[in-house]
């Protein structure tokens, strides 16, 4: 989002719970849940030039939420789970809408994941990396993925790989 805003875009970061501070002149919107989440993006997709998922939200969520608490003299609870919208793959769905940019974190064979992902969701740009070497990290390394193949953006900080994301939309929106 600091990276955007700093190559001159209106952003709106819609962000679940999270102890990072809002970058200087973006529109944050707080959700508590995937349902949340995806009702904020939906709202505001449309009026977008570009879209950004780098973090996907839960797959599952419990099909019915208890009212009460649950007794353990009731014996253990049966958890049924639907799935949450796929939020991507909503906007990438929208006629006219957004250019959209998703991430994906594998743990293995990242590029013919990615590549699989950047197929489904039916995003131009996927930009994968492994989960075990950038969660929790300052830097990472990111492959970027389009149909025409794989480009690394070497190892570097987080807001420098956001820069260097940005110019990269950048130069595909020409």
């Amino acid at each position: 989002a600091r990276a955007a805003r700093e190559a001159g875009a209106e952003v709106t970061l819609v962000a679940g719970p999270t102890a990072l501070a809002t970058p200087r002149g973006v529109h944050r919107i707080d959700v508590l849940t995937a349902r949340q989440m995806h009702e904020a993006v939906a709202a505001r997709a449309a009026q977008a030039q570009v879209f950004i998922a780098v973090a996907a939200v839960a797959d599952w969520r419990v099909r019915e939420v208890a009212a009460a608490k649950l007794k353990k003299s009731d014996g253990a609870p049966r958890l049924e789970f639907e799935p949450n919208a796929d939020i991507l793959a909503a906007v990438a769905a929208l006629p006219g809408g957004p250019y959209c940019v998703g991430f994906a974190a594998e743990t293995d064979d990242v590029e013919r994941r990615g590549q699989a992902k950047r197929r489904s969701k039916n995003v131009p740009l996927l930009v994968a990396n492994r989960a075990q070497d950038s969660f929790g990290a300052d830097d990472g390394e990111l492959l970027l993925i389009d149909a025409e193949g794989t480009r690394l953006l070497a190892r570097a900080g987080k807001l420098e790989q956001g820069r260097r994301l940005m110019a990269e939309i950048a130069r595909r929106l020409g």
